[in-house]
């Protein structure tokens, strides 16, 4: 027998190990310890029971698809392989797949996606869309094989019958969130007014798929307002959260999702007879105006009334001239004022009493200054023009006369 190196006896155990068919893929349950979320975004933790532990690595690549966030104190289910890590000599478990371990866990997983989509807004009451009042078309995604559907068309068939388009899906184990995304998806292609996703009850773990984020973001993503149905009237899952609208059961969201066909017959008698109500006494008022209207067109009755309105006319006009002929008096009696007014200032009436308007070259004459010995003065009196020659003007200065001579 040769001597090993260290390095070479590490391989070998881990050949002998990773090669043994019965350590390639198992599942151990334990609990969470030591817990290190490294930045390369790998995990390192121990996992432990009350009598032993080992050392475990989660990768980032299946930390990427874990369902929740692994914390310390936490009982997992770890899908794994044993492996060594050589460089320390110690044998490890690389994980594969964690779930979590027990009601208490799987409500701490569900408790951490629905604050973490809270905070990223998908439950936002303003978001959510309103469901159609009289859907043509209903998409419904679950079991083609579960109650949930027979259920859903029972109900349809008897309050009021639409076209249903299912699209397959499974709603229970590891593959049906992605299934029930999927199906999600293809009704949004098809020509359907809403979509019921949903399936019958269960425990919490039959349930689980619809508490997976792939399901909740195929929810939010969809053009078509989406109805939650899933278990019982106190299940709750995150796509409850996430739909516009949360029934409690698969019958229930048939009975929200399209009105009582009896109910809505006796709305419409009910509304018939409201306007044949209303259309009678419609009726009954404009026959009631007829008569009135033809009472009054009688020769006799429009005689009369031609005659009041030509009284009437009458009584206006000689209102009117009554206002003219006072308006026209005020009038003349204000134009009197105003003229007498006018020729108290009328130079022509100074010129009656004697006196003449002196002018030179056009301008009046109003002193010795205004005119030159030899100049033309055209003298106005009440019946002509005097014209004249100045020879001679005479100053009036304090009294005594200046004399100048031309």
């Amino acid at each position: 027998m040769g001597i090993f190196s260290v390095s070479m006896l590490n391989e070998t155990i881990r050949s002998l190990l990773v090669n043994d068919p019965r350590l390639r893929e198992v599942w151990v349950r334990g609990e969470i310890s030591n817990l290190k979320k490294h930045s390369s975004g790998h995990y390192y933790f121990t996992l432990k029971d009350r009598g032993s532990q080992i050392s475990c690595v989660s990768f980032r690549q299946t930390n990427r698809s874990l369902k929740f966030d692994p914390e310390d104190s936490m009982s997992v289910i770890l899908y794994a392989s044993v492996d060594v890590y050589t460089v320390r000599g110690q044998y490890q478990l690389k994980v594969l797949d964690m779930r979590p371990d027990g009601i208490g866990e799987m409500f701490r997983a569900f408790e951490q996606l629905k604050k973490k989509l809270e905070a990223e807004g998908l439950f936002e009451q303003s978001r959510k869309r309103p469901i159609p009042r009289f859907p043509s078309r209903i998409g419904i995604s679950t079991s083609p094989t579960g109650a949930a559907i027979h259920d859903v068309i029972n109900v349809l068939s008897r309050r009021y019958p639409v076209h249903v388009l299912l699209a397959p899906c499974l709603v229970q184990g590891d593959a049906a969130a992605q299934s029930i995304a999927d199906s999600i998806g293809l009704l949004n292609k098809a020509d359907v007014d809403v979509i019921i996703v949903g399936r019958g009850g269960g425990s919490l773990e039959d349930l689980w798929p619809f508490n997976e984020e792939v399901v909740a973001r195929a929810i939010f993503n969809s053009r078509i307002p989406v109805i939650s149905a899933v278990g019982h009237e106190t299940d709750y899952t995150i796509a409850d959260f996430t739909a516009d609208l949360r029934a409690p059961t698969p019958s229930a969201a048939a009975e929200l999702v399209v009105p009582d066909r009896v109910e809505l017959k006796r709305f419409m008698d009910s509304m018939l007879q409201r306007l044949e109500y209303a259309a009678t006494r419609k009726i009954a008022d404009l026959n009631s105006r007829l008569d009135h209207l033809y009472d009054s067109l009688e020769p006799d009755k429009l005689r009369e009334m031609i005659d009041l309105r030509y009284q009437r006319i009458d009584e206006l006009v000689a209102s009117m001239e009554k206002d003219v002929n006072y308006g026209l008096g005020s009038r003349e009696m204000l134009l009197r004022a105003l003229a007498g007014r006018m020729n108290a200032v009328n130079p022509l009436n100074t010129l009656e009493r004697g006196y003449c308007i002196a002018m030179s070259d056009g301008a009046v004459v109003r002193s010795v200054d205004d005119v030159q010995v030899g100049s033309r003065l055209d003298l106005r009196v009440t019946d002509g023009t005097i014209i004249c020659d100045v020879t001679e003007k005479v100053e009036i200065e304090n009294g005594t006369q200046e004399e100048e001579d031309g």
